[in-house]
């Protein structure tokens, strides 16, 4: 299975963390069922992102 990447890139971890809270409780909003695991990465220009297994 791949990695799903969410669209958009944070300037803090702060930030990503919250939308990977809300992915691990509310992902029936965005159309995915309970993901296996998300993880919070960096990006190569620093920025922060989150990404999810479904």
């Amino acid at each position: 299975m791949n990695w799903v990447y969410f669209a958009r890139l944070f300037r803090t971890k702060f930030q990503a963390g919250c939308l990977a809270k809300r992915l691990e409780q509310d992902g029936w909003i965005y159309g995915y069922h309970d993901p296996r695991f998300v993880e919070i990465y960096r990006s190569r220009r620093g920025k922060y992102g989150v990404r999810f297994l479904p």
